[in-house]
């Protein structure tokens, strides 16, 4: 298989898992459980975890090379973006994706740099998304309680000419609890009038069952990061628990590794 764009998957795919790499064993999870489920997936590095790691070149090249030498298709996508730089050295470094996120700006600075960054990327061969903002550009759509308005939605991606639009629909980022409340009629309205496919930010809160419905009703790129970051956490927790003694961080990490693998898997043919 081969390094893709999230659009030629989605070209091939009713839909696609997008799941947030921290660390290198957060890549290598995802392609192994990936390769398990023989589901392509999107590799997600966002501008937090390349200030984490004091740039973004170190954890982008490792997990690009994870997605070259996967055994399906994979794509590698900048998340959540600010700053335009950072998009363009996303570009330059090989990523097949970008999120320019400038949603808590003026509706008419979101539109204008939106666009021009969308412009610029595409020639490159990278697929776009962005994010319309609240009301009066105070906070994005992701804010708890914020809802896109499908006229709105239109508007912006002809305005931008971006490839994919993050809409809010009732999820929020950072959830530990899988509780969100979903609004599947607006997601159905927002895939009737959106004509670039809808991404679902704040997945990590969205139950197994809401996740399919999301899809069955036009969701197509599904984000997860929080969910993951659990699921590794608490295997760790547990190993480290069970021998004090316990140094070699291989003996903990690898099988909090294992552990976001298999949750992956079972994620990717939840919605296969």
């Amino acid at each position: 298989m081969t390094l893709v764009t999230t659009g030629d998957v989605l070209a091939r795919e009713r839909a696609v898992l997008a799941f947030n790499v921290i660390q290198l064993e957060h890549a290598e999870a995802i392609v192994r459980g990936a390769e398990a489920a023989g589901r392509p997936v999107i590799l997600q590095i966002s501008e937090n975890a390349a200030r984490y790691h004091g740039g973004l070149a170190p954890i982008t090249l490792a997990t690009l090379e994870l997605a070259r030498t996967a055994g399906i298709d994979a794509a590698v996508h900048l998340d959540h973006a600010e700053n335009e730089a950072l998009v363009r050295e996303a570009v330059e470094l090989g990523a097949t994706s970008v999120m320019f996120d400038a949603a808590t700006l003026p509706d008419d600075e979101n539109v204008a740099r939106t666009a021009l960054i969308a412009r610029a990327a595409q020639e490159r061969g990278v697929w776009v998304e962005a994010e319309l903002g609240a009301i009066g550009g105070k906070g994005g759509a992701h804010t708890p309680g914020v809802r896109t308005d499908p006229a709105e939605a239109a508007s912006f991606v002809a305005a931008t000419g971006v490839d994919g639009l993050a809409v809010a629909v009732g999820s929020s980022h950072a959830m530990t609890s899988r509780s969100a409340t979903l609004d599947f009629g607006l997601i159905a309205e927002l895939a009737a009038a959106v004509p670039v496919p809808l991404v679902l930010h704040g997945s990590s809160g969205v139950a197994d069952a809401d996740l399919v419905r999301a899809v069955e009703h036009g969701m197509r790129k599904i984000n997860i990061s929080t969910h993951i970051n659990g699921v590794f956490s608490r295997r760790l927790r547990e190993v480290l628990a069970a021998d004090e003694n316990l140094v070699d961080p291989r003996r903990y990490l690898g099988p909090a590794r294992d552990a976001v693998a298999a949750e992956v898997e079972r994620l990717l043919r939840l919605v296969a």
